[in-house]
């Protein structure tokens, strides 16, 4: 090994050290399931003094980012975000680097999913790389949601079934759609209620309530 590639793992290895006695807490609590877990605020906050000490640095490449649609069991959007990042570790002294490769995933109902999983990626990059001391289950973020089972339904079928469903909204055919929404089961209505919009959905609760 030449000398200039020396300085990245020394710097390492220091910061291993000292988060060998100090870990970093679980001082948070997931809000649905009361686990405690330690978030990436947590993980900064060990870091950077220690890192900044030591001549280290870590330099984030995205190489892949992959963005699935799920639903929520009561119907409502989840955005589920994998990627795939390098984590370079950089001496500031020489240069030298050392590259971490990992994956983070995250959901979220609005637009924070990347940043969730990027947040997901660097904490166990880190976790891993300087082997902070931990106890229990692997972490997770602060909330944890509950997601619908994926259903697949094929997009003739869905698109038959909507164009009957408008037919029953446009003539107030109460029976007609009691008789259509009723043919589903209960998870394939959950993918059902996301083709319509929130003016034709009301206007459905209204007709069915109607019709018992």
């Amino acid at each position: 090994m030449n000398e200039t590639a020396l300085h990245v793992f020394q710097a390492i290895n220091t910061v291993q050290k000292q988060l060998s006695e100090t870990g970093v807490a679980k001082g948070r609590k997931n809000q649905q399931q009361g686990y405690s877990f330690r978030g990436i605020d947590d993980i900064y906050n060990a870091l950077s003094g220690i890192m900044a000490s030591a001549e280290l640095c870590v330099l984030p490449v995205v190489l892949e980012r992959i963005l699935v649609e799920r639903e929520t069991k009561a119907g409502n959007a989840l955005f589920y975000v994998t990627v795939k990042v390098n984590f370079c570790f950089v001496s500031s002294r020489d240069g030298s680097k050392h590259v971490v490769t990992t994956y983070g995933e995250a959901m979220d109902s609005a637009d924070k999913a990347t940043n969730k999983a990027m947040s997901a990626a660097y904490k166990y990059a880190c976790m891993q790389a300087f082997c902070i001391p931990t106890e229990g289950d692997n972490d997770a973020d602060t909330t944890t949601h509950d997601v619908a089972p994926k259903i697949s339904i094929a997009k003739e079928t869905k698109e038959k079934f909507a164009e009957q469903v408008r037919a029953c909204l446009a003539g107030a055919d109460v029976d007609g759609l009691n008789q259509l929404w009723h043919e589903w089961a209960a998870d394939e209505r959950v993918v059902l209620w996301n083709l319509f919009n929130s003016q034709e959905r009301t206007t459905m609760k209204d007709l069915m309530r109607k019709g018992g």
